[in-house]
């Protein structure tokens, strides 16, 4: 039996997420609804099977192996694992620069 993991978002997560569907419910807030609930469903696949997210490419070649990631494109659902809890850190764009944006967003927090 497999072990199940709380789910937490982080304020951080939370605010990128809804900076994601504020921006594109400006055009189409049905799609802006879908693209919350298609964010949140696989965030939330990462509590039954944390370790099956990969380890992040840019934070893993500065010797960070902490964070993993799942996706649902173009978004990065980056989490971590504590305990009995998978932490939800940032959602990210994956057209933009990632690892820019994730060594401020991760390594200042």
């Amino acid at each position: 039996m497999s072990k199940t993991y709380k789910l937490q978002w982080t304020t951080n997560a939370k605010d990128d997420l809804l900076n994601i569907v504020g921006y594109i419910k400006q055009d189409s807030p049905r799609k802006a609804n879908d693209i919350y609930l298609k964010i949140r469903t696989k965030a939330k696949s990462s509590n039954f099977f944390p370790l099956k997210g990969r380890v992040v490419p840019e934070l893993r070649k500065e010797g960070i192996t902490l964070y993993r990631e799942v996706i649902t494109s173009p978004w990065r659902i980056i989490y971590k694992i504590g305990n009995n809890t998978v932490f939800i850190m940032a959602i990210l764009d994956s057209r933009q620069n990632v690892e820019e944006i994730l060594l401020q967003k991760l390594l200042k927090g």
